[in-house]
This record gives structure tokens, C-alpha cells and sequence, in this order.
């Protein structure tokens, strides 16, 4: 069992950065794969980025890579998801989730979920 809380959202103008994080507890944490998926208005939730148990590993979307990077701090039990550059069209609820599979890129993969945290990027 795996509990997630983000945190880090916020209003941020065009170009801005923010660094959002994901706290974990469960005594099992460091075997997961940790992912960031995103739901905007209107849309589905989709898949920005994942991180594999080891750290060692990383695989982001397209429309967000060169921009955000996950990272995570197994010592911490957290994951970070920075991101740079930031556009309107990221505007969105983030959220974060475990998986026990090694590749996990859809939101079905993954068990435990956080309850978001809003970004919104905005003149």
C-alpha cells in the first residue's frame, strides 16, 4: 500500500517553472514505478512522465520533452516532476501514481494515485 500527496502547483506565467513533488509513504515505496499523468478541462488524463524503481531510467511524452524532468529521492520517498518552459496547453490537474510494473505509461497500470495538484499556466 502506497499513500501519494502532491504538492507545488500553482499560477505561473508562459515560460515560467515550477517543480512539482509527490510525497510517498508505504514501506514499500522504492519498488515502484512513479509516473505524473496530467488531466486539463475537458480532456482525458494523459501521461507526461515515468520513472523506474532504480532512478536510473526515465521516459517522458513528447509534448513535454526538452521541458519537464522526473526525478525521485528514494531516501526522501519522493518524486519531483520540474518543469520549465512552461505553455498555456499545460495547464492542468497533475497527478501522481505507483505502479508495480516496470513499464507503465497508462493510467490502468497503476494502482495508488495522489489528488492532484493544479497548475495553471496564464498571463
Amino acid at each position: 500500500q502506497v499513500q501519494l500527496v502532491e504538492s507545488g502547483g500553482g499560477l505561473v506565467q508562459p515560460g515560467g517553472s515550477l517543480r512539482l513533488s509527490c510525497a510517498a509513504s508505504g514501506r514499500t515505496y522504492g519498488r515502484y514505478t512513479m509516473g505524473w499523468f496530467r488531466q486539463g478541462p475537458g480532456k482525458e488524463r494523459e501521461f507526461v512522465a515515468v520513472i523506474y524503481w532504480s532512478g536510473d531510467s526515465t521516459y517522458s511524452a513528447d509534448s513535454v520533452k526538452g521541458r519537464f524532468t522526473i526525478s525521485r529521492d528514494n531516501a526522501k520517498n519522493t518524486v519531483y516532476l520540474q518543469m520549465n518552459s512552461l505553455k498555456p496547453e499545460d495547464t492542468a490537474v497533475y497527478y501522481c501514481a505507483a505502479s508495480l510494473l516496470f513499464r507503465a505509461v497508462v493510467p490502468g497500470d497503476y494502482a495508488y494515485w495522489g489528488q492532484g495538484t493544479q497548475v495553471t499556466v496564464s498571463s
